[in-house]
């Protein structure tokens, strides 16, 4: 009887690239959904964009977008380049939509009815200059213990001591670069310690999770569970709390709940939806790293219990990915986007290679690309397609492409591939799939044995029945292999499909043989591993570091002509422009810059980082005129978009900006 099962992975944060780190958890994911699928059983796979809180919200203001602007962009990117890795999403949503704002504010209503909400006033960090309570990560200063410099207000990343952002030393705005204040607030909780008993009883119920992750787990009900902080006060991005003036829900509130979201888009019905978040009469599966065990494992359960909404059935919990031992590294040229890996290399590789790698606890994943090289070349291609593509060329048209009937033997050999059905099958099941792809490499040396002592290539000259009778039993173990391959390699698998004239390649159809038939042109199912290919990707990833690491605003002086000279036509083109400096600031990890909105009248507000900071300080330009080459063509830097230029003479300190007329107005045109 086939289940009907929800699956979903973790919601990538829309503030960032797709990095091989979500690869990894979208192709685990992926992996297993495809195998539910090829199994019989009713399996969708939700996704989604998540899209609030202050991050978000800073980086659209830098960019001059709307924060709505700047996720919908971000969210085209991200489903872009999860997809080019074949990773199959039954819908790929955002958290900003009407149907999480609806189920966000259903379940916190429902908590709040039951007793579940509390609310009191605690002490945070107020950045005075830019009118808004700061999140720890916005908050940086010297470390308390090791004294580190330029360190996070919730913890060091030299020493890894945690604190608050109180016990920070010299702390300041990392937006702004101002001193933050401490300034008291109302907030609202969630009253977690209310579902200490039955999250203990969901907890232990069996194959719930792994063992690592269970005992992980444990350890917050030793110190007692705390009531979770799910306010925001404003401005914020996400969506408002009822009842509640300028409070936001945490994104944390509203993450999860994006899960439901995407599913009810899908859907549409609401007898569907239930039937998983309500009725229990389908399965919810969750697939998360380890970093967000802590709220998917007890704050996503307990929410789910207090609004009478279904808990999952399963949180399979995976390690971060390390590349040759260590964690990725921009430096080093191993943080790598998805975007730049399908430029140089071929993702199903990528798959595979994390097959062979992935089991079933929260262990970290290494790439070694010296090994992913090797497991591609060697069993992938040389053991799995090599037993396919040389007897599906040459020697099969010398046989008229026409496969026999299967000999004893071959009927022999080809069930022993058919007795390892259920262990591969219960190796996806638990997400061992290295234990998979050790099973099938395997599966395949014997193959390959067979083929090799019969030599089917010497055979046609000589012998063209027993060549094909080697062929025909070939191809039906490859078709058995290339089924138990399906979900790691889909887009090989239905090459293999088109090739065998099959209308499926999955379980269902796993025993029947292909004999006495004429097989479709052999097109070719993948390439080897090109190491320089590697080598290329890895210069690019550094190259890019280093360009955005030096990236400072610098007045750019292009050469017209040999003589210096420029026509009047030349000229004409610069439209010089009063501005008034409306707002200015420091930016973040640049010597030289300084971020200024200059007003340009009826052309509207520009962005600009100018090269400046030598010699004014940004409480010196506000409200002061400058003039401003208001067309020059948007920049995109490391710190931003800037969308024009101040004009000014001199260097360093003994730079001096050009200003106007002192009666001149904003916007109005230089001649």
């Amino acid at each position: 009887m086939s289940k009907k099962i929800l699956v979903t992975s973790a919601l990538p944060y829309a503030n960032g690239s797709i990095h091989l780190g979500h690869i990894l958890e979208a192709v685990q994911t992926d992996i297993w959904v495809r195998f539910q699928k090829l199994k019989g059983n009713q399996c969708y796979f939700f996704c989604a964009d998540d899209t609030h809180g202050t991050p978000i919200m800073i980086a659209a203001k830098k960019l001059s977008k709307s924060p709505e602007e700047l996720i919908g962009e971000v969210q085209k990117e991200h489903y872009q380049d999860l997809t080019s890795f074949l990773v199959e999403y039954d819908n790929y949503y955002t958290t900003n939509s009407d149907e999480n704002k609806f189920y966000s504010e259903q379940i916190y209503l429902r908590l709040k009815e039951k007793g579940h909400i509390s609310s009191r006033n605690i002490e945070q960090s107020y950045c005075e200059h830019d009118k808004m309570f700061l999140p720890d990560r916005f908050i940086k200063g010297i470390c308390p213990k090791c004294g580190a410099k330029d360190q996070y207000g919730d913890s060091c990343e030299v020493c890894g001591t945690s604190y608050s952002p109180k016990d920070l030393k010299d702390s300041y705005c990392s937006i702004c670069g101002n001193t933050p204040v401490l300034k008291e607030s109302k907030h609202l909780f969630f009253k977690l310690q209310d579902f200490e008993s039955p999250l203990k009883e969901w907890l232990s119920t069996k194959d719930r999770l792994n063992e690592g992750a269970q005992k992980k787990l444990q350890e917050w009900f030793l110190s007692g569970l705390q009531e979770w902080d799910i306010s925001r006060d404003g401005p914020y991005f996400g969506f408002a709390i009822p009842g509640e003036e300028n409070k936001y829900f945490y994104v944390w509130l509203d993450a999860p709940i994006g899960y439901m979201a995407s599913s009810k888009n899908f859907f549409k019905d609401e007898a569907l939806f239930n039937e998983f978040w309500k009725d229990g009469k389908g399965e919810i599966v969750h697939f998360i790293g380890k970093d967000i065990l802590y709220f998917h494992g007890l704050f996503w359960p307990a929410m789910l219990m207090g609004s009478d909404y279904q808990t999952p059935k399963q949180l399979n919990v995976h390690g971060f990915l390390t590349v040759n031992g260590e964690k990725m590294s921009k430096s080093r040229g191993t943080f790598i986007n998805a975007s730049t890996f399908v430029k140089y290399l071929d993702p199903e590789h990528f798959r595979f290679y994390m097959a062979c790698r992935l089991g079933s606890g929260m262990e970290d994943v290494d790439i070694s690309f010296e090994d992913f090289v090797s497991r591609v070349n060697s069993d992938l291609i040389g053991n799995l397609v090599n037993l396919v593509s040389r007897v599906s060329t040459s020697i099969l048209d010398k046989l008229d492409r026409r496969l026999g009937p299967l000999s004893a033997e071959g009927k022999s050999l080809l069930q022993e591939l058919l007795d390892k059905k259920t262990d591969i099958e219960t190796a996806y099941e638990q997400r061992n799939y290295s234990k998979v792809m050790r099973e099938i490499t395997s599966l395949g040396d014997k193959v390959n044995k067979y083929v090799n002592d019969y030599a089917p290539w010497n055979l046609v000259k000589t012998d063209l029945e027993k060549a094909r009778e080697v062929v025909t039993v070939s191809s039906n173990c490859a078709k058995v292999l290339f089924t138990y391959l399906a979900p790691v390699t889909p887009k090989i698998s239905a090459e293999i499909q088109k090739l065998y004239q099959l209308k499926t390649l999955d379980f269902s159809n796993l025993e029947s043989t292909l004999e006495n038939i004429t097989l479709a042109p052999y097109q070719m199912l993948t390439k080897r591993v090109e190491e320089k290919n590697i080598q290329v990707m890895i210069e690019e990833t550094k190259d890019s570091f280093n360009q955005n690491k030096q990236t400072e605003a610098k007045v750019e002086v292009k050469e017209v002509t040999d003589t210096g000279y420029i026509s009047i036509e030349d000229l004409s083109k610069v439209e010089l422009r009063v501005g008034l400096i409306a707002e200015a600031n420091h930016v973040e990890g640049a010597d030289k810059l300084i971020n200024v909105k200059v007003d340009l009248g009826e052309k509207g507000i520009k962005n600009v980082f100018a090269g400046i900071k030598a010699a004014y300080a940004p409480e010196d330009l506000l409200g002061k005129k400058v003039v401003v080459v208001a067309n020059l063509k948007p920049r995109q830097m490391k710190f931003g978009l800037s969308e024009a230029m101040l004009l000014a003479s001199g260097k360093d300190s003994t730079l001096s900006l050009f200003v106007p007329d002192r009666s001149a107005n904003p916007g109005d045109l230089l001649k």
